[in-house]
């Protein structure tokens, strides 16, 4: 549990801190997500590499994608992917119904434009980790309402919602 609230405080911090640091200039144009989600692209990368080291090798992309599910999901979240469905050419949408990075937001229209933020590393996490393993990847985050669906695609969507309280 204590290691959850760290991790939380740390992402919150992480996000503040580099959107404290930028220029007027670069928060328009889009630096900070970029910034937010090469951070996570190199974390990705390395804890792909722990998590992989003693397992046998993946048969397909399909295998990887449970693996991103289930494996690497529960160890950074505390849970797995609520749903991973594919049209099996390439596109896979993976759905957290309570993606613990939005929990702390309030629901409400006014916290549309932010939630983008909290989302960029994320992003990153599961496109270095991809990336390692050997699918090159283009993963983005759209927010619609709060609570928010997520959309990553890579060809891979994360849905990710805001738990309710």
């Amino acid at each position: 549990m204590a290691d959850e609230a760290l991790f939380l405080l740390l992402h919150n911090e992480m996000v503040s801190g580099v959107y404290k640091s930028a220029e007027q200039g670069e928060v328009e144009n889009g630096r900070c997500i970029t910034k937010l989600e090469n951070m996570g692209f190199r974390v990705g990368q390395g804890l792909i590499e722990r998590f992989t080291k003693d397992t046998a090798r993946f048969k397909d992309e399909l295998d990887i994608m449970k693996f991103i599910c289930k494996d690497f999901w529960t160890t950074v979240f505390k849970k797995q992917i609520d749903n991973l469905r594919t049209n099996h050419q390439g596109i896979y949408v993976l759905q957290d119904n309570k993606f613990r990075l939005l929990t702390q937001m309030s629901s409400g229209k006014q916290y549309l434009e932010h939630a983008s933020k909290y989302l960029a590393f994320t992003c990153g996490l599961i496109r270095g980790g991809l990336s390692n393993l050997g699918i090159k990847s283009i993963v983005t985050a759209e927010v619609s309402s709060m609570p928010a669906y997520v959309q990553i695609q890579k060809k891979i969507y994360l849905l990710a919602r805001k738990e309710n309280k």
